[in-house]
């Protein structure tokens, strides 16, 4: 009898380890089942987030693009504005440019007749009414900022003068400008014409 129930034990034994064995392996296997699903499911979510990261990524560089057309365009308004300004004070400034160059070659005759030698008291008087005229013309021409250039013991200014003759003189220093030919005139900054002048070598 006991060594029936020896048998017996042991066969119950041997069964709840077999249970046991089962048990563990049927959970090792649910665990891997696990694992997997959670692999499977890591690796969908990973693939999602690469997708939407480059959908991000795509949508930032058109954004960034958008951005740096807009800049350019405003850009190229704020230029075209100060050009329009720019070129509206300039037509406004030398507004009567064309009318001062139109009346220079007057002036220059009237510079030209002042110098002429009076003999008579009828042409004293005459040069005398042409001097007021000159002058009125120029007070005109000065109100719209029309001033002649410094030309005679001057340094010579390519910008200013214009040298016809070149003369060596030693009472005047080298590059000095010695006898004024033409008158020149500027426009507030502007040379509307250069003095034609002779410099000293």
């Amino acid at each position: 009898f006991l060594q029936h129930l020896r048998e017996v034990n042991t066969m119950s034994e041997e069964k709840q380890t077999a249970e046991q064995v089962e048990a563990a392996e049927q959970e090792e296997v649910t665990e891997q089942a696990e694992q997997a699903a959670s692999q499977e499911q890591h690796e969908e979510t990973a693939g999602q987030e690469e997708a939407l990261q480059h959908q991000i990524d795509e949508l930032q560089g058109l954004l960034d693009e958008k951005e740096n057309k807009l800049l350019r365009v405003q850009a190229d308004f704020e230029n075209y504005k100060r050009r329009s300004r720019l070129e509206m004070e300039a037509a406004q400034k030398y507004r009567s440019q064309n009318v001062v160059t139109e009346i220079l070659p007057a002036l220059d005759n009237f510079e030209r007749a002042l110098q002429v030698e009076a003999e008579s008291e009828q042409t004293k008087s005459l040069l005398q009414g042409m001097e007021m005229v000159r002058r009125q013309l120029m007070d005109a021409l000065e109100k719209e900022g029309v001033e002649a250039i410094e030309a005679v013991g001057q340094e010579f200014d390519p910008n200013l003068h214009q040298a016809v003759m070149q003369v060596e003189d030693e009472n005047f220093g080298s590059n000095i400008v010695i006898e004024e030919l033409q008158k020149g005139y500027k426009l507030k900054d502007r040379v509307i014409r250069p003095s034609m002048v002779k410099v000293n070598q």
